[in-house]
């Protein structure tokens, strides 16, 4: 698989509460259980008005189809072509 990094607009994403982070986690999980073993939520980081998760996943059309499923549009897909760290970059 191919992990990626998918970017969302998604309004005050930023002065979202625990409780409602936890619902829009839950909504996410339940999608993934219906689309199958093509694609993994690894992470996600929550930004003022983004929010930018990373996903192990077959194809570009599954994540699409996982926002779609969600109801958070996906606004941009990028596929991960090499990591770099602090423990790789020497």
């Amino acid at each position: 698989m191919i992990q990626y990094v998918i970017e969302r607009s998604v309004a005050d994403a930023g002065k979202f509460t625990d409780q409602q982070l936890r619902e829009e986690s839950l909504k996410s999980i339940e999608a993934l259980a219906h689309l199958g073993p093509r694609i993994q939520w690894l992470h996600s980081y929550v930004c003022e008005d983004k929010i930018y998760c990373v996903f192990l996943a077959s194809d570009e059309s599954i994540i699409r189809e996982h926002g779609r499923l969600l109801g958070i549009p996906v606004d941009r897909v990028s596929a991960v072509r090499r990591l770099l760290s602090p423990i790789n970059a020497t």
